[in-house]
């Protein structure tokens, strides 16, 4: 996943209220920003009546004692995290929150541009990251990341196809795509260098700090196609109605992770722990559950996996 500004509102965020009657109470309390929704805090209710305390000492004794996990996530990847009003919503949200009622303390989420999220966390400006970070050597060499789900890449083309977009050969053809994402930095580079290859034209690459700028424009037809992680491409489909479909099949699919500061590895081990109790209880299950998450469910809960 990738970078992504969050001043306003646009397609899919606006549509993510569709979606929000379908919460359970993994989500706990509200997630109401204030301030500059740029980087603002939103301070979230965590229940406590199954917090284990053992996993709780694990953490940097600042969060024990102020009972806060300071998260950052970047509220522009529907269904993940997004904004509704001034409200941080989704499954990954979900899911934190019922990661942090389990080691007894609330998460305090701050929403900022993604290509600020690991230099936050490695600057201690947050204890910890969530917003769709696919797992992998270059981030793990930076902080430590505990496995929570999977997704891979999906394109998503207008209702019908009218531009005959085959994602294995989509040279010549202007494909939108979000800007520091695993699709803009690894997948769309590798392509291009098929079609140099191949003496076809280069696919003219649209890029925009948002994930819903690059939806909006294949909504509008300035771009023929757009790629992104499996559950946001077919949620958008989901919200845009009769204007998008999926093409071809989900491809590459590899681990999301919670990004934790490299010293940090007890709350890096807590969390992990913390994920398993939860899977074990079905509070795991109940976060993924409105949001359409179950097939990227994840049964073990690693520190830095293997990473390609």
């Amino acid at each position: 996943m990738s970078a992504r500004p969050t001043t306003r509102r646009r397609l899919l965020g606006a549509l993510g209220a569709l979606t929000v009657a379908g919460l359970t109470a993994a989500g706990c309390g509200s997630d109401t920003l204030s301030g500059d929704a740029a980087s603002s805090p939103t301070t979230t209710a965590g229940a406590t009546a199954s917090a284990d305390a053992a996993l709780k000492a694990m953490l940097p004794q600042s969060v024990q004692d102020s009972g806060v996990l300071r998260v950052g996530t970047n509220a522009e990847y529907a269904p993940n995290e997004f904004l509704e009003g001034t409200t941080v919503k989704g499954m990954d949200i979900d899911v934190m929150n019922a990661v942090a009622a389990k080691l007894g303390v609330r998460a305090e989420f701050s929403d900022a541009s993604f290509d600020t999220l690991l230099t936050g966390v490695v600057s201690n400006r947050y204890d910890a990251a969530i917003s769709s970070f696919t797992i992998n050597a270059e981030r793990v060499a930076q902080v430590n990341m505990v496995q929570y789900f999977e997704a891979g890449t999906q394109w998503v083309v207008a209702k019908g196809n009218p531009d005959g977009i085959d994602p294995d050969d989509a040279c010549g053809k202007i494909v939108s795509v979000q800007t520091g994402t695993t699709q803009s930095d690894d997948d769309l580079p590798a392509r291009q260098q098929a079609c140099t290859d191949a003496g076809k034209p280069q696919i003219q690459v649209l890029s925009f700090d948002s994930q819903e700028d690059a939806t909006t424009a294949v909504v509008q037809g300035r771009a023929a196609a757009m790629l992104a992680d499996s559950p946001v491409a077919a949620y958008a489909v989901e919200q845009t109605g009769d204007e998008l479909e999926l093409a071809g099949e989900v491809y590459d699919s590899a681990p999301y992770g919670i990004v934790v500061p490299k010293t940090e590895t007890g709350a890096a081990e807590a969390i992990s722990q913390a994920l398993a109790a939860i899977a074990e209880d079905g509070t795991y299950a109940a976060a993924l559950a409105p949001w359409g998450g179950e097939n990227g469910a994840v049964t073990e809960f690693p520190v830095n996996p293997a990473a390609s």
